[in-house]
């Protein structure tokens, strides 16, 4: 099941599950290499490049949708892992192979490993077809080569030893830049690095969050019961709800359409519970993005209470109009504004509550998001450190005396987790950190911090990594 919203793309089906090519065998295939292709092409995210070629390609049978989803999905998971195989039978280096063949190869090779429902001929025959679709017929004996001979002898392929080159063994194994490799095992040791990427790399349950303005999670749970193999109450969001392997597109359901859920990971859920909004407080959502967050403040609130929405990109505040409409909410209105610039203290007013839900480099959400392994370089966590403290700094004038300033970012590094907050601290004296424990569930309380802050991750508590953090302004 493909469904797009945001930043959460879920792929639920198990790679091994029953698969049947459309009557065009490459139609499907065909498709997944456009992705990949267009991923490596530019800074556009994998969701969006999904969103605009299935308007025109919808695959409207399961099964299709259900290889697609597996094909684009496992080849941008396991792309390090099947480079290293690739140029183990590669007479010509890894680097001097055409971007769009590198594709091919990772698409025949990935069906080959992982996709054991698809025979290796079938999956070395397409890949060939794919190549002489583009390239001359020299090239298409290149990728048949290789990936024969692959399927014949992949299993004797020689990793690094995990002994001897440990950041080089796990990048490889685990498919994983070596950058980063290396910085978490410099940072949480090589147990715990390994631990954090066998985590990513299990497909995660599409996960819900229950619209209590009009239904309760028990309720939904029953009308959920047959259009998913299982569906269970998350472990510690309160009306979050864990799915996986829908019958059906998400837009199809009657529950959805009648507003009663968002999709919102479980540890997403958290931090509206951190932000704590109460009935008829003033709310500003800086960085709203689609909505996730503001429509579960709303539901707080109990729909009482003015939130403003926030986000630089018109577009998203249009689409977010629609999903409040479909919630029924009816106290959040939407602004756009460039927090780059100091919000007017005369436009906007005082808040009560102002979340910042900061633009980041996303490396907490990699198991939904598979693409940013590849895009994300080591320099842009400083970057984004930078623009993180930028915004919280341009935001503090909009908190009241009293009022909380909530930080959240999808990233698990320390740069943009407390040395943001460390940093804004020394530069404004009339904030401190605030512990929230009182308001929140026992569940909830159990993961934070001495200092209340949140972090969660998908190896210790399987939902995505965030770090989220309320300050309190006192003067």
């Amino acid at each position: 099941m493909i469904h797009v919203n945001g930043r959460l793309m879920v792929d639920a089906v198990s790679q091994n599950s029953p698969m049947s090519d459309h009557n065009d065998p490459l139609k499907v295939r065909k498709t997944a290499l456009d992705i990949l292709n267009r991923v490596d092409q530019g800074n556009r995210t994998l969701d969006n490049i999904l969103e605009e070629i299935l308007e025109t390609e919808p695959f409207p049978a399961k099964r299709d949708r259900s290889l697609l989803q597996a094909l684009v999905f496992g080849v941008l998971r396991w792309r390090g892992r099947l480079d290293y195989v690739i140029s183990s039978f590669s007479r010509t280096p890894f680097s001097r192979i055409d971007p769009p063949i590198r594709n091919v190869l990772r698409l025949g090779l990935f069906q080959i490993l992982y996709l054991s429902r698809i025979p290796p001929s079938a999956a070395v025959n397409t890949a060939v077809e794919l190549a002489k679709a583009s390239s001359p017929p020299w090239v298409a004996r290149f990728v048949n080569g290789v990936l024969r001979n692959a399927a014949r002898d992949h299993a004797k392929v020689n990793f690094p030893d995990i002994e001897r080159e440990p950041v080089s063994a796990i990048s490889a194994c685990k498919s994983f830049p070596n950058w980063l490799i290396r910085r978490w095992v410099k940072a949480v040791g090589l147990d715990e690095t390994l631990a954090r990427c066998n985590a990513i790399n299990r497909i995660p349950a599409l996960t819900l969050r229950t619209n209590t303005l009009k239904t309760d999670r028990g309720h939904l749970l029953q009308t959920l019961a047959g259009e998913a193999a299982t569906a269970r109450p998350c472990d510690i969001a309160p009306d979050g709800i864990a799915l996986s392997n829908l019958r059906k597109r998400i837009p199809e359901i009657d529950a959805f359409n009648a507003g009663w859920f968002q999709v919102q990971d479980e540890a997403a859920q958290l931090v509206s519970l951190l932000t704590g909004p109460r009935s008829g407080e003033k709310v500003l959502d800086a960085c709203a993005g689609l909505g996730g967050k503001t429509g579960h403040m709303a539901q707080l609130m109990e729909n009482i209470g003015p939130i403003t929405a926030l986000d630089i990109n018109p577009a998203k505040l249009k689409r977010l109009e629609r999903q409040m409409h479909r919630l029924g909410v009816s106290c959040v209105h939407t602004r756009t504004h460039d927090l780059n610039r100091p919000p007017g203290k005369n436009k906007f007013g005082h808040f009560d509550r102002v979340l910042l839900d900061a633009p980041c480099t996303g490396l907490g959400v990699l198991r939904r998001n598979p693409d940013a392994k590849w895009k994300t370089r080591e320099s842009m966590i400083y970057s984004a450190s930078e623009k993180q403290v930028r915004l919280l700094c341009n935001l503090a004038h909009l908190v009241k005396p009293g009022g909380h300033l909530v930080y959240a970012v999808c990233s698990t590094e320390p740069e943009e987790n407390e040395t943001v907050v460390d940093r804004f601290l020394q530069t404004h004296s009339e904030f401190i950190k605030a512990n929230p424990s009182e308001r929140l569930p026992p569940a909830v309380t159990s993961l934070l911090g001495p200092d209340g802050s949140l972090k969660t991750s998908p190896d210790k508590h399987n939902m995505d990594g965030f770090y989220c953090v309320g300050l309190k302004r006192i003067q």
